[in-house]
């Protein structure tokens, strides 16, 4: 009979795509309010390569990544994407377009996990509507995106970001 063996925790980490730099703060506050102490805040890089977001959100977009001090098991990525949808939702202006997208989401020694919303080819389905999207796995020294990981993670603009992240991460894992 197998044991019950536990999965060895994550860091969470957000990719803040927000409008302005207040909605970026004002997202921190709500994220920290969830999530407890942000240990990693990356510089916000303009948000270019894609318009995706331009109708929704308007024209200056920047996208920060952040993680938190306490690793947790990866069964908590469902838990944390809906909380991060429900803050969302309430910065949302009145009209109901959002001044942040919050995609909550780990990393781990191996790979960088995003959750989302919508189904796709590699996407595997979690529970409670929360899919997980496989963004890039390590090697080399750096996390290596795939073909169908977004366009800023692929261009390598938060390669720095995320080694810094993993630094932390597996001194907390030593710790």
């Amino acid at each position: 009979m197998a044991e019950n063996l536990q999965a060895e925790p994550v860091k969470l980490v957000v990719a803040a795509l927000c409008s302005s730099p207040g909605a970026l703060e004002k997202s921190l506050e709500g994220l920290r309010a969830c999530r407890g102490t942000i240990d990693h805040q990356g510089p916000a890089h303009p948000f270019t390569l894609t318009d995706y977001y331009r109708e929704e959100m308007g024209e200056k977009l920047a996208r920060s990544i952040v993680s938190f001090q306490l690793p947790v098991s990866p069964g908590e990525l469902v838990n944390f994407k809906q909380e991060c949808v429900e803050l969302e939702q309430e910065l949302a202006g009145e009209a109901g377009n959002r001044s942040a997208n919050l995609d909550a989401g780990y990393l781990d020694h191996g790979k960088l996990v995003l959750a989302s919303l919508k189904p796709a080819g590699q996407k595997i389905y979690l529970g409670q509507g929360v899919y997980a999207d496989l963004v890039a796995r390590y090697g080399g020294g750096k996390y290596r995106p795939f073909e169908w990981t977004f366009p800023d993670f692929t261009a390598g603009v938060y390669d720095e970001d995320l080694a810094k992240i993993r630094q932390l991460y597996l001194q907390q894992l030593r710790g």
